[in-house]
């Protein structure tokens, strides 16, 4: 039923059953809220609640996104605004005195061009070869036929709970002869039991019946892995490699135990903690009343900024690469996680 109001605008009448609800349009803002929807036989209005709903659900998720957004780019206006404001923390809502000198400053630490090679070398080659692992033993323990499946799951399983602690695992890296070496970055990472878990259960939810008809042709488990199993969880893949690149990229603990002799083999995130670590201490000397230049002077009492340009740094790749991936997280999580 439509009539027609003072303002030249319809109003709609829908009955479903004993209940009945109204539609105005009065402009975009209104039709943003009250835009109708087709469910089933009939039109859906909305009611006074539902608007009520969503201006509150808009505003609580408006709200919680800030929050999120929020540090980073407080962290932002205090890298490219006076330092002196940023030492004092008189920067809050935008910048002041804009300057980009703090991230030229990054450019005089010494290896940092070859850190960076190192830390995207390590995050690239370390984050392939864990997605291809994962996938091909998720898969693997997948089949019922495969010999010892469950003693082998087992074992993978286990190390997520027991480990030998942090000096038996130098010991063995050393005897490995993985110090000062670069692949000392890739291999450890390889096999993680957690991606494996959720890549398998994953996979567990594809129809079986795919294989099934793709072994009737006369396919194989690699054919069946590389051409079914393999397209059809990208979604899985790609959680697992935000997860991958997330650490790899993060890491430092790895270069300073692992790699002393050897400063070309540093990280970019251990290259630039060195940095942080020399500016600390030179606000430790100075606040001490110890001799330093005018220049080391400045430097530590830039402290604040410096911590600010160095967290910057270090989290600008992942916020730029995980937009792109993000529409595979969410899908990829939830079927990863449970079993269907």
């Amino acid at each position: 039923m439509k009539e027609m109001n003072d303002n030249n605008t319809t109003d709609e009448k829908v009955v479903f059953g004993m209940e009945q609800r109204t539609y105005v349009s009065n402009g975009p803002i209104h039709n943003f809220f009250f835009k109708p929807k087709f469910k089933g036989f009939g039109q859906y209005r909305f009611s006074i609640m539902d608007v009520i709903f969503n201006v509150l659900n808009y505003a609580i998720f408006s709200i919680f996104a800030l929050t999120c957004i929020f540090p980073f780019y407080y962290l932002f206006i205090n890298t490219i605004s006076d330092n002196s404001l940023t030492q004092i923390g008189a920067i809050k809502f935008y910048p002041i005195g804009i300057h980009f000198d703090n991230y030229l400053a990054l450019v005089n630490v010494s290896n940092l061009g070859n850190s960076v090679m190192v830390s995207v070398g390590r995050t690239f080659i370390g984050t392939a070869l864990m997605v291809m692992a994962s996938g091909f033993v998720g898969y693997l323990v997948t089949k019922q036929e495969m010999w010892g499946r469950k003693v082998w799951y087992r074992f993978i399983i286990i190390t997520m709970y027991f480990n030998a602690g942090l000096i038996p695992w130098y010991l063995n890296m050393a005897m490995l002869g993985l110090t000062n070496n670069f692949m000392a970055y890739i291999i450890p990472g390889i096999v993680a039991p957690y991606n494996i878990i959720l890549v398998k259960t994953y996979i567990e939810s594809i129809p079986a019946e795919l294989e099934e008809s793709a072994a009737m042709d006369g396919a194989g488990y690699m054919t069946v892995f590389g051409k079914i199993i393999w397209p059809l969880s990208k979604p899985i893949l790609a959680t697992i490699a935000i997860f991958g690149a997330v650490g790899q990229w993060n890491s430092f603990i790895d270069s300073m135990i692992l790699m002393p002799d050897n400063p070309k083999l540093y990280s970019l995130q251990y290259q630039l903690y060195i940095y942080l670590s020399t500016n600390s201490n030179l606000k430790a000397l100075m606040d001490s009343g110890g001799s330093i230049s005018e220049s080391m002077i400045q430097q530590a009492l830039n402290l604040r900024t410096v911590q600010f340009t160095v967290a910057m740094i270090t989290i600008i790749p992942i916020i730029l690469v995980y937009p792109f991936m993000q529409r595979y997280f969410e899908k990829g999580i939830m079927m990863g996680a449970v079993k269907g």
